[in-house]
């Protein structure tokens, strides 16, 4: 077991196996020693985590299923690594979109909860530049759908 999964196990985190795409895309691009990874979508125990935030979905569910996409995002690095998460030298950008009304302004707020859990999983290393962007509909009515770019060795 890697040390990343060491403290994402202390942190109660077990990482899901990394799924396969469902459409003509490819879960994630390695190139030199950059990983550019698809966009992950909240996902719970009981399936997608869907809502509008500014429609019914606080903030705090919002930014709870931004880290379940945070999670999607290391299921998939892993994956990029051969299964060896320690190669991980650092998150360098995670853009996020939030599936809110036009008059919701806390997008932030709500990837905050995938950037939080990169941090405290990964210290240093989860420290990135970010984006994080309204969208009026997100696949399958998914409240945060998020992508990252990765470095590793």
């Amino acid at each position: 077991m890697s040390a990343i999964e060491k403290k994402l196990t202390e942190l109660g985190v077990t990482l899901p196996t990394a799924p396969a795409p469902a459409a003509n895309y490819v879960p994630f691009v390695r190139s030199g020693n950059m990983v550019y990874v698809s966009g992950q979508v909240s996902m719970g125990p009981d399936g997608f985590i869907t809502g509008k935030l500014g429609a019914g979905m606080s903030v705090e569910e919002g930014a709870a299923a931004a880290k379940t996409c945070a999670i999607g995002l290391l299921a998939q690095l892993k994956a990029a690594c051969d299964g060896d998460l320690d190669r991980l030298v650092r998150v360098v950008k995670l853009t996020g979109f939030v599936n809110s009304t036009a008059d919701f302004t806390q997008q932030p707020q709500v990837v905050n909860g995938a950037s939080d859990f990169l941090v405290a999983a990964l210290g240093d290393k989860g420290r990135h530049a970010r984006s994080a962007v309204s969208a009026v509909a997100l696949p399958l009515g998914v409240a945060v759908e998020i992508e990252g770019i990765f470095e590793i060795v």
